[in-house]
């Protein structure tokens, strides 16, 4: 039977009721589905719609459909059930009889789908920030072990500064931090609860909302039963917030694939994440990288989905609202299976720390090392760029390094230069100038791996303190 069937006559054009049916993809939703009728029923019977015995039967019976569920692979196949509320109404009966029933009294299905899906998000926020937490500990780990050695950093992907290797890793975790932050964010705004909203005007049974918040760990009730059955921010919040990890991701990705190309050879990639070619016999692909970025693309489409399938409509539930679960899926269930394989990457990838030094031993990132010499012994900055520039201009010619020009070469430049210039050139002096906070000094760098292991423990208390 329909949840709705009374008023009409004629069925419903058969291709049309396949095509409608959420089903298939919001039966995911189904323990967020039995934990929000718990609560529901309990409402009921302090309202005095339900006898003690009636509750009883009916969360034994929303027991028993979960059992059920999480033990039988056909449970699921239902050629009739509209949505995941019409199935449990349907599994209910089965179960306690016409009881089932009795369930749905004073509530709307406006109002469950939106307690649902806030359910899901919440949960799957949790599960991605302690994901987020493995991975920014396995980066970390890669950073420390890394020790003083160093890599060429990149501006227009032309080399710029030798970097430590450890500093080059932590800037990934500082993007990653900000991913988790901004789920956390999302969170908080998500976090109330619709039951009792009704399917617009609110609930016409004078229901203990404040009671089926607790209960199911929201904050407390949403504040308008308009906003609350037709509010799909959270959602849409969620996936932006996604999106933004996937960008980071796939910029890891996009690095880490540059960097393991022959060209670079900072990197060796684990064969466990990586495939062959079925032409050329040679070939390790970085297959688990390019899925990374390739993916990312679907997450970020579903953001833009998302917003479209919502902009144009007005007050309050809408059907078109049924379209804003599948992107939704889709996003959290491509994040929590790319981290864990990211996190077992970064774990497997070796590093080539020999190549990675050598490269950050030449090409002139020590230029404004250099440049910073003369400006410490009063040359001003402009024209020390200057001096800096032309002898860079005479190693071009000469093919050689800075460090390989005489003094008086040098000071024909500029008579600022000493016999301790070159001592200011090594790779260790040119990492040690830079020594603010969040510089690639060694001593700044370590304790950026402290700081960064500090902030992941604090994630993960958050993680474990909403379980």
């Amino acid at each position: 039977m329909k949840m709705w069937s009374g008023r009409f006559r004629q069925p419903l054009n058969s291709e049309f009721e396949r095509w409608q049916r959420s089903f298939g993809f919001d039966r995911r939703l189904l323990q967020y589905e039995l934990a929000a009728s718990t609560a529901h029923a309990t409402a009921l019977k302090n309202a005095g719609i339900l006898s003690a015995n009636e509750l009883i039967g009916i969360l034994q019976g929303l027991e028993q459909l979960g059992k059920q569920s999480a033990g039988s692979l056909g449970f699921f196949e239902d050629d009739e059930a509209e949505d995941v509320h019409h199935f449990v109404e349907k599994q209910l009966v089965a179960f306690i009889g016409e009881l089932g029933y009795k369930l749905h009294s004073g509530r709307s299905r406006n109002e469950q789908i939106a307690t649902d899906l806030r359910l899901f998000v919440r949960a799957a926020i949790d599960q991605l920030q302690e994901e987020l937490g493995k991975l920014g500990s396995a980066i970390v780990d890669r950073a420390e072990h890394a020790g003083d050695a160093a890599i060429p950093a990149y501006t227009h992907l032309q080399r710029a500064e030798p970097v430590l290797v450890g500093h080059w890793l932590l800037a990934y975790v500082e993007m990653f931090l900000r991913d988790a932050d901004r789920l956390a964010d999302c969170r908080k705004r998500l976090n109330l609860c619709p039951l009792g909203s009704g399917a617009v005007a609110g609930a016409t049974l004078p229901l203990d909302r404040t009671l089926m918040a607790d209960k199911l760990g929201f904050d407390a009730p949403t504040a308008n039963s308009m906003d609350a059955t037709s509010d799909r921010d959270f959602a849409i919040e969620f996936v932006q917030a996604l999106s933004l990890l996937a960008l980071h991701l796939s910029r890891w990705a996009e690095e880490m694939i540059l960097f393991s190309s022959q060209e670079y050879g900072f990197i060796e990639l684990p064969e466990a994440y990586s495939t062959g070619s079925s032409a050329m016999p040679q070939k390790k692909n970085p297959d688990l990288l390019e899925l990374v970025r390739g993916k990312s693309g679907r997450v970020i489409g579903n953001a833009t989905a998302l917003m479209m399938s919502v902009k144009g409509l007005p007050l309050a539930y809408n059907k078109d609202l049924q379209e804003t679960q599948e992107p939704l899926f889709d996003s959290a269930n491509a994040l929590l299976q790319m981290l864990p394989l990211v996190t077992g990457w970064m774990k497997a990838v070796e590093f080539h720390l020999e190549a990675m030094q050598k490269a950050a031993n030449s090409g002139f990132m020590n230029a404004w090392a250099a440049a910073t010499y003369l400006v410490n012994r009063g040359v001003p900055s402009r024209l020390a760029h200057e001096r800096i520039g032309k002898a860079v201009q005479m190693c071009l010619e000469r093919n050689c390094e800075l460090k390989d020009l005489s003094l008086q070469e040098l000071q024909s430049l500029s008579p600022a230069f000493g016999e301790d210039f070159k001592e200011s050139l090594t790779l260790p002096a040119v990492l040690a100038a830079h020594d603010v906070v969040g510089g690639t000094a060694p001593g700044r760098v370590r304790q950026a791996i402290g700081a960064a292991r500090k902030k992941i423990e604090s994630l993960r208390e958050e993680v474990h303190a909403n379980a």
